[in-house]
């Protein structure tokens, strides 16, 4: 009887520990996500200053600005994963344009205001890359624990779900935009 009793508490132990993993990873995976928010609302909230400063030197680019506009709100309202995925990396193609037509309006690039949001957009497109590449890694070790035994049998009985990694699809896409000091 003492032997069944000591079984019967490695077994709970294990079944704690495995749970307690689970919820860990889990959280880190929200915490991770929750990083690449943080950092896609200070790219969000830098995108009105970037257009308003484009146009004042390009009023007849209205489409790229608009166009940004859009992809801005849009981003904002989707929930789904893959769907935000991309629509940031359209945000981040548009945003590109932006720099490019930078390039017609020599005040534009001399504009100190339009040299300081570049440098900004700089820094939040490699605090995005870093947070994205720890999301994507705490996603690795969830879903590798998800999947694997012991663990796959407490993560369906629990409904732990495979989490969705961060990815861009397009190669141009998973650099930040060059943007070179000297020629702003």
């Amino acid at each position: 009887m003492l032997e069944f009793l000591i079984v019967a508490l490695v077994f709970f132990a294990a079944v704690i520990w495995i749970y307690n993993q689970l919820v860990r990873d889990r959280n880190q995976v929200l915490a991770a996500w929750s990083d690449i928010d943080v950092q896609l609302k200070r790219r969000h909230n830098l995108v009105p200053q970037l257009i308003t400063t484009v146009k004042a030197y390009a009023d007849f680019e209205k489409a790229t600005m608009i166009a940004v506009t859009e992809l801005r709100t849009r981003s904002e309202a989707a929930s789904h994963l893959p769907e935000k995925a991309s629509l940031e990396k359209e945000i981040v193609s548009a945003i590109g344009r932006l720099t490019i037509l930078a390039e017609n309006y020599p005040d534009l690039k001399a504009d100190e205001n339009f040299r300081q949001l570049h440098t900004e957009l700089t820094d939040i497109e490699n605090h995005i890359q870093y947070a994205r590449r720890f999301y994507n890694g705490a996603v690795r070790i969830f879903n590798t624990h998800v999947q694997s035994f012991p663990h796959f049998l407490l993560a369906r009985v629990f409904k732990f779900q495979i989490a969705e990694f961060f990815e861009v699809e397009n190669e141009n896409i998973r650099e930040a935009p060059s943007i070179n000091p000297q020629d702003i």
